[in-house]
């Protein structure tokens, strides 16, 4: 079932330099500024990965200006927890923080099971494979959550 679009989510996972930065992107290009969106990771110790990149220019979505950062580095810039609507994990890890950080609040964490491309395929094809199935995870559930693309 299609629900109403959050005002704000913020999608998290390991490192925010693969699969969180992708469904911040692929976010933004479908539903615009109808919802306001960002990503961190649980750690902020690797920059945006090229294939990440790559794969997702092949939808006319643009990362190469994302600069990773993580919960910490969230609260430190003045981007407050509770202010988000929604919080979706992408890996375990991030989900387990979440949980941890969300606890004294009324905030909804949901955990969508986003493959991690990063050790997948000896080449650059099959590593670009293993990255437009996660990009191609992303965009199912943010179809399933929130229907169609609004461009």
């Amino acid at each position: 079932m299609v629900k109403e679009l959050p005002q704000s989510v913020l999608f998290c996972c390991d490192h925010n330099a693969v699969r969180s930065p992708m469904a911040e992107g692929i976010m933004k290009q479908f539903y615009g500024l109808e919802t306001y969106v960002q990503s961190v990771g649980v750690h902020n110790d690797l920059e945006i990965d090229g294939f990440s990149i790559s794969v997702c220019a092949e939808m006319d979505v643009e990362l190469h200006r994302h600069r990773s950062r993580s919960f910490d580095e969230m609260e430190q810039y003045g981007d407050d927890l509770s202010s988000f609507d929604l919080v979706v994990a992408l890996s375990p890890a991030s989900q387990a923080r979440a949980l941890e950080l969300t606890r004294v609040f009324h905030l909804e964490v949901e955990h969508w099971a986003i493959a991690d491309p990063t050790a997948v395929g000896e080449t650059r094809e099959a590593k670009l494979a293993a990255y437009r199935k996660s990009r191609d995870q992303i965009i199912a559930h943010l179809k399933a959550n929130w229907g169609e693309p609004q461009a």
